[in-house]
Parts: C-alpha cells; structure tokens; sequence
C-alpha cells in the first residue's frame, strides 16, 4: 500500500500536468472539415458517393483538391479501397476517381517502405517500396491526363520522385509542370520542399533556398511565407534541445508566418497544418499565450508537422505540449494581470 500510493500519486500528477484535458485526437486530419470527415466515414463503411461529392464541391480549388486526394488516397491504401473499386466501376472513366487512385497507389508504395530510417528498413522492404512505386506511373500519368489543368496527380509525381530518387533536372522539369498549373500551390511546394531536404535528394542549402525564393514571390495570404520555417525546422528536426528555436533569425521567420496568417482565407484547407507548426514554434520560444491562440483553432487534430515526426505517439505528444502552453499561458496571463495592477494603482486616494 505504501508504495501504490506514490506511484498512483505521481501518475496523476503526469496527467495533470501533461496530457489533460484528455480529449480525443482526430490523427488523420490537421483541422476541421466535416466534408471530409463525413465522407472518410462513409468510406470506411464502402460508400463513395460523399467521397465523389466533394470533389464536385471543390470544383478547379485545387488546394482543396488535393487535399481530398490525398486524404482519401491514405485511407484506400491504410484501411481498404473497397469503395473506391465501387467508385471506378460505378462511373468508368471518372477524373475526380482516377485522382484517388493515383494517390493511393503512392501512398501504398510508401506504406510498403514504413516510416523508419533507411538503416532501419529491410532490403524486401525497399524492393516493394519501389516495385510499387514504378508500377504507379500509370495511374499518376492517367489521372493527370484526366485532370490536364489540375497540379494534384503531379503532387503525387513528387513523391515518386523522393523515392525513385529523380535526378535534380528532372524534378525541375516536373516542378516547371506544376508551376505551370499552379504557381502558389501549398501541397506542392511542401512536397517539394521534402525532396529538397538533405534527407532526400538535396541539402540544407538547397532546401533553404527554394524555400526563401518560394516565399519571396508568393502573394499575401498565400501561407508560403512558411516555408523557410519548415526548412529549419526540417534541418533541425530531431535536435530537441537547439536553442536555435529562440534565435532572432527564427523569430523572425515565425512573425513574418503569423502575419501571413492573418491575411489568409481562414477556410484555406492548408490553414490548420501552418497553424500547428507556429503554436510549436512560438512555444519553444516561449511565446505561450499566442502560441494557446493557435492550438485553439486546431484542438482535436494532429496530422501535421512536428507531430507527424512521433509516429502513433502524434496525440500524446500534442496533448503534451498544448497542456504545457495553456497552463504557462494562464501564469503569464495572471503575471501580466498582476504587474498592470502594481503599474497603476488606484486613482482618487
């Protein structure tokens, strides 16, 4: 008894201070859509028509798009595509179906690799990895025949080409595409931004200067202005302790994204991934109550950076970080409270 105590007394207190409220995490999406929710149900159930409405719904949105392909792709190649075959049978031919089939067949192709280091991934793990990958050329290049205008079937493309390893002038020509289509298209340019990295095919120069020439032309609102923050954040990803994260350089880099923020289309779908990273960001530098201000707009969803990077572990560690900024957001906020009051006492004594 004596030592159940203790330990029920320290499990408490790590809920209490780590992972309360303990609500449910959605870890597929980044944010709200109930659109997108609704049809993901009635997929997993072998329904397509909520899946076709959306993409009806969308219409030539093609962030939006892709965004729907790729959500939908993940969910045939992880859990079944029972309905996505009853789509294709259902209406041969149809472009919007064709979009998800090619990113399900990538999707696949990577499900096969896993997620581990290269060191950590077996030899028959790479063989189906790019057996898979070669056999998608197909359905990637049918799905853009299909949809000549739209840049999502060539976003898929990207991710072949980090795994086929395509030379630095072919993903040039791929991206000239993709530009063509698209030139401020968020999906594409942080796909594109990956295969820059130096963990792909390129370096941290390289990542660094795509990303600052891609947020240098882009309009306001656009949500590029972001990209350089995911190419430090990419460079220094797993050094958990850099007090880089503090430095007047990244500071920088956080303002400029939060002004781009509020400039943007609050229903841009890619608005709730850019406000996940700048809530981790901003807490890192300690900055707790706008950081609380972000994790408010995206609470129950963790499908994006940094919280992809821990795997199945995504809900723990959100619920880790945005129970850490609320509590030290409500001392600054009680400390900020206090020292008003010490500033000006009361008038009339």
């Amino acid at each position: 008894m004596g030592f159940f105590v203790p330990v029920c007394l320290l499990l408490w207190c790590w809920l209490w201070y780590g992972l309360l409220p303990l609500r449910w995490q959605n870890s597929s999406l980044a944010g709200p859509d109930a659109a997108l929710q609704r049809a993901c149900r009635a997929a997993a159930r072998g329904h397509w028509e909520l899946a076709a409405s959306l993409f009806a719904d969308a219409g030539q949105d093609w962030e939006r798009r892709s965004l729907y392909s790729n959500r939908l792709g993940y969910l045939a190649a992880w859990k079944s595509d029972r309905w996505l075959k009853a789509w294709q049978e259902a209406r041969p031919g149809d472009p919007d179906a064709a979009l998800v089939v090619a990113h399900t067949r990538v999707q696949y192709a990577w499900k096969l690799r896993g997620a581990a280091l290269a060191r950590h991934t077996s030899q028959c793990q790479f063989d189906g990895f790019h057996r898979e990958l070669l056999a998608s050329q197909d359905e990637v290049e049918r799905a853009s025949a299909l949809c000549p205008d739209d840049p999502s079937p060539l976003v898929a493309e990207i991710w072949r080409a980090l795994g086929l390893g395509y030379s630095n002038e072919q993903m040039n020509r791929l991206w000239s595409e993709i530009t063509s289509r698209a030139p401020y298209h968020c999906e594409a340019h942080y796909s594109a931004l990956q295969y820059w990295t130096a963990k792909w095919r390129g370096s941290k120069k390289l990542a660094q200067e795509f990303a600052e020439k891609a947020a240098a032309g882009a309009p306001p609102g656009s949500l590029l202005t972001v990209l350089p923050l995911i190419a430090w954040f990419e460079s220094h990803a797993l050094e958990l302790g850099d007090p880089g994260f503090r430095s007047p350089r990244v500071r920088a880099l956080v303002d400029t994204a939060l002004a781009d923020v509020a400039l943007a289309d609050p229903n841009h779908p890619r608005l709730p991934e850019v406000r996940h990273l700048l809530g981790y960001f901003l807490y890192r530098q300690g900055r707790y109550r706008a950081a609380r201000e972000q994790f408010r707009q995206v609470d129950g969803f963790t499908d994006a950076l940094p919280w992809q990077y821990v795997g199945r572990l995504k809900p723990l560690y959100y619920r880790a970080v945005r129970t850490k900024t609320a509590r030290k957001a409500l001392f600054e906020s009680r400390l900020s409270d206090h020292q008003a009051g010490s500033a000006h006492p009361l008038q009339g004594q």
